[in-house]
């Protein structure tokens, strides 16, 4: 009979599956070129290893522990085995400067950090200027710190997990900082384990199943999309240490994974690797969702075409909301452009600029999921939460019949000699020249308009397009206004640490490459 505190921790939150079916295959990792296959049974007996251990170095519920840990399953072992002790552990960004890293461990005010060397080129120079009492080390010895495997095999006494009330933390994710410095949100137990049974609820997964990430584990995309929906509905997952196009096609053959998830470019990159997808067996495959940033339809088409047994959808979903846009339960297809309508029981506003409820605006959403605030940032909470209501920042418009379509971020929309430029909508246009495989639109200052749209544009492999050719294409398909003063074509776009376009250096390029150009 499981305690009433073992059921209200998210640590514990596929225990029925370990019940059901310990010795299945949870985790496939691939981590160091070398496959380790992890069933229920032993994920169970690691989490509470770690636990154990957790709470023998003296962390006390309620207190955060630092993890600096690449893809790997030893991550999931102690996301999760923290929270059976009660603690509150905070997956960090592996790419994020050293500086950052350090900023948010002090200011969260850690008790303990778990690193891998392997995930980030500064990791044991942060982990020795940390100064905690208590710093565990993956795979390597060093000075200074506890190996993380010693610990763990030490004698594992049984922690009964400590009582958890209704508004109780079970993590801390940072925001992706795009836009700013990243910013720790408050996750609750209630908010997650209702949400793990809400998916399976409306959009079931089978055991039968098999995920595969490529994406870093502490991004949503990966944690949120694959790993708790597997591992609740008794499925599994194939675990790559990292993103490479040809890899993850080979991975999703080998392994016969019936569904992946990942950001724009993950699918971007795939494309390039048409021949390949042809040599592949990947009858296994079902399904495939783009997202954590805007998708185009011709994107989405090129997916389609490339895997046309597959079945491809766009998703939308915010570190502290969850994903209120999903396709309808009652069968209705979800038009290209959009990521679909309301979903059950999550209330959805769309705000104007003065507050009211409009066909257009500022996004609002409220339901468990939603963070109950953000660590040390009382203005920003305030800011950013009404009775409960999340301002996602997004601005999106509602057709009649109730599918929603992203237009801009609250702060990307900018005027051009008093016209309204949404770069969504640039992209969208550049997106439809046969030659353009990726593309992003940011503002850059002129000395006229105040601002005007630049492009930095991927082109298809072996293209002789121009620049002159993509901005006259835009002036004849599109509004003048909108049309691209300066088009930079690169072999890749800036990405930030969770694999969505860094427009922030997007920016900062094209505006030093069009001052250059004048």
């Amino acid at each position: 009979m499981q305690s009433k505190n073992r059921q209200r921790n998210l640590g514990f939150f596929f225990d029925h599956v370990t019940r059901r079916l310990a010795d299945k295959i949870a985790i496939v990792d691939l981590f160091g070129g070398r496959e380790r296959i992890s069933t229920y049974r032993d994920l169970d007996a690691r989490m509470n290893a770690v636990a154990s251990m957790v709470a023998r170095l003296g962390v006390r519920p309620g207190e955060r522990v630092a993890m600096l840990v690449g893809n790997r399953t030893e991550f999931i072992e102690f996301f999760f085995g923290s929270m059976r002790a009660g603690a509150i552990p905070l997956a960090l960004n592996t790419r994020l400067a050293a500086e950052t890293l350090e900023h948010i461990i002090a200011d969260a005010r850690c008790t303990l950090a778990i690193i891998d060397p392997s995930s980030h080129r500064d990791a044991l120079a942060i982990g020795r200027r940390l100064a905690l009492a208590r710093t565990l080390l993956l795979d390597t010895a060093s000075d200074g710190f506890l190996s993380f495997e010693n610990e763990m095999a030490k004698p594992a006494i049984p922690v009964e997990p400590p009582a958890v009330a209704d508004d109780a933390q079970a993590f801390q994710p940072y925001t992706s900082g795009s836009t700013g410095r990243p910013k720790g949100a408050i996750m609750t137990h209630r908010g997650m384990l209702w949400y793990v049974a809400y998916n399976q609820r409306h959009w079931p997964s089978s055991q039968h199943d098999r995920g595969l990430v490529a994406l870093p584990l502490f991004h949503k995309n990966a944690l949120r999309g694959t790993v708790k929906p597997m591992l609740y509905a008794g499925g599994s997952f194939v675990l790559m240490p990292r993103y490479e196009p040809r890899a993850y096609l080979e991975a999703l053959a080998r392994y016969k994974c019936t569904y992946s998830r990942g950001v724009a470019a993950v699918f971007t990159m795939f494309l390039q690797h048409r021949d390949y997808i042809e040599e592949l067996d990947l009858s296994a495959l079902r399904s495939m969702t783009i997202g954590s940033a805007v998708v185009t339809p011709e994107l989405l088409d090129a997916v389609e075409r490339a895997l046309p047994h597959v079945k491809v959808s766009e998703s939308y979903g915010l570190t502290e909301g969850g994903s209120p846009l999903r396709a309808p339960i009652d069968g209705r297809p979800v038009p290209r452009g959009s990521p679909g309508s309301a979903a059950p029981e999550i209330e959805v506003r769309l705000v104007d600029g003065n507050g009211e409820d409009a066909e257009e605006g500022e996004l609002w959403i409220r339901c468990p999921y939603v963070c109950l605030g953000y660590y040390n940032e009382p203005e920003i909470t305030r800011q950013k939460l009404t009775d409960g209501w999340l301002h996602t920042g997004d601005i999106f418009c509602k057709d009649k019949a109730g599918f929603f379509y992203f237009r801009s971020r609250i702060d990307d929309m900018f005027s051009c000699g008093g016209e309204s430029v949404y770069p969504k909508e640039v992209e969208n246009l550049l997106f439809s020249h046969p030659e353009v495989v990726n593309a992003v639109v940011t503002p850059v200052t002129h000395a006229v308009k105040g601002f005007v749209p630049a492009a930095m544009v991927i082109a298809r492999a072996g293209s002789t397009v121009t620049a002159d050719d993509i901005k006259s294409y835009c002036l004849e398909k599109g509004p003048a206004y909108s049309h691209p003063r300066f088009v930079d074509i690169v072999p890749a776009l800036p990405l930030n640490g969770a694999g969505k376009i860094d427009r922030g250096i997007v920016q900062a390029k094209l505006q030093t490459a069009y001052a250059q150009s004048e």
